[in-house]
């Protein structure tokens, strides 16, 4: 029990740690190779209940053999790694936690799980999306944040990371729940408005030109409701927990209270259910706005050269969560910065950054659950 007791503070003060790892200690190799593990574990378990704990929107999508070559690969690095780590006496209890998870995921069949017939229609948690986006968002992301930083020297393990983790993992393992909300209230509310000409019309666009059609009209309806977020006080307040990051990147930008994701998701998806945009090019814009809100709020500096006119970039953004004074309600787009430049909202400052992020005279609560609750707490946030 001392053991276990010891092991669980040791995980513990690792988890509520931050700050760069120290090298040498096979520290940053054994943090690579528990994350894997575990996971991996979370992959398998997916693979036994798929009615569950997958999407049924990628899950019929999948290309499964693919997916059970990259979960074999998985554990066999996640186990060599930690393997090494163990016999040069390097972090040795977290790389034998990390073998354990290893030999606990083979054991419950690994990648060779069967996967028979299922129930469809079931609830889900989309732990399968989970797995997925966090392996492939870390990987492209904090890549690209280590060979082009936009703040050189900051560390993966920033401050605070545990609350934006918490909160990347709670909208996509409640990725079920949002969609059913969302559709129900697109219907609800937008349904009257559906014009079958106009949907033909729309249709019938070039396939470019749709794509480029939702996309403007998306940041259009969703650059109007950013603003709301900021001018009208109520708004606000729930607004604010996105803004009371104090360090950017990657992993940032999952910190959205639940109403404000689900309020932005409803408008921008109801006009563009009111229109009739393809099926395909929702899906697509849907790829493209994922992955242009995560490299926004990320560390890194691209050459953007032109297109820093014409397209939301992290310099751009950055701006937006400063609470240097000069910044503040500004940059509301979030694929076109002309928009502000028509609406006169812009702000540049070429070659400088924001001196500090946050909400302006107001530290609001650390963790998932207390920023969830803040906004109904009576004192407001001040602005």
């Amino acid at each position: 029990m001392d053991a276990l007791r010891g092991l669980v503070d040791r995980f513990a003060r690792l988890l509520a740690g931050s700050g760069p790892l120290a090298p040498g200690r096979g520290l940053a190799s054994g943090v690579l190779a528990f994350a894997l593990a575990a996971l991996s574990l979370l992959a398998v378990l997916a693979f036994h209940f798929p009615e569950y704990l997958t999407t049924p929107e990628l899950r019929r999508r999948y290309p499964v053999e693919l997916l059970r070559q990259l979960l074999l690969g998985a554990l066999v690095l996640a186990g060599s790694v930690s393997l090494v780590n163990a016999a040069l006496g390097r972090t040795r209890w977290l790389s034998l936690s990390a073998f354990a998870l290893v030999l606990l995921s083979v054991a419950l069949g690994g990648h060779r799980v069967p996967v028979g017939d299922f129930a469809d229609g079931t609830p889900y948690l989309g732990v399968d999306w989970f797995v997925l986006d966090l392996l492939g968002s870390a990987f492209v992301f904090v890549l690209l944040e280590k060979l082009f930083p936009l703040r050189p020297g900051q560390p993966v393990f920033r401050p605070d990371w545990q609350t934006d983790l918490g909160y990347f993992a709670a909208n996509h393992l409640a990725v079920g729940l949002l969609l059913l909300a969302t559709n129900a209230l697109v219907h609800a509310f937008f349904g009257w408005a559906v014009h079958p000409p106009l949907q033909q019309a729309v249709r019938s666009l070039p396939g470019w030109a749709e794509l480029l059609l939702l996309a403007l009209v998306a940041d259009f309806a969703q650059y109007w409701l950013h603003r709301a977020w900021h001018r009208v006080p109520a708004l606000w307040r729930v607004h604010a927990i996105h803004h009371s990051i104090d360090t950017l990147d990657w992993l940032a930008g999952s910190r959205m209270h639940l109403l404000d994701m689900l309020a932005t998701r409803v408008l921008v998806l109801g006009i563009v259910f009111v229109l009739g945009f393809s099926r395909w090019a929702i899906d697509a814009y849907i790829v493209i706005v994922a992955f242009h809100a995560v490299l926004n709020h990320s560390n890194a500096r691209l050459p953007w050269g032109p297109l820093r006119h014409l397209l939301v970039t992290p310099e751009f953004h950055h701006w937006h969560h400063a609470s240097d004074r000069a910044a503040l309600d500004r940059n509301f787009a979030a694929h076109f910065a002309f928009l502000d430049r028509v609406f006169g909202t812009l702000h540049r400052a070429p070659g400088a950054l924001p001196e500090r992020y946050g909400v302006l005279g107001e530290t609001l609560p650390r963790g998932f659950l207390r920023q969830q609750w803040h906004p109904f707490r009576r004192r407001p946030a001040p602005r």
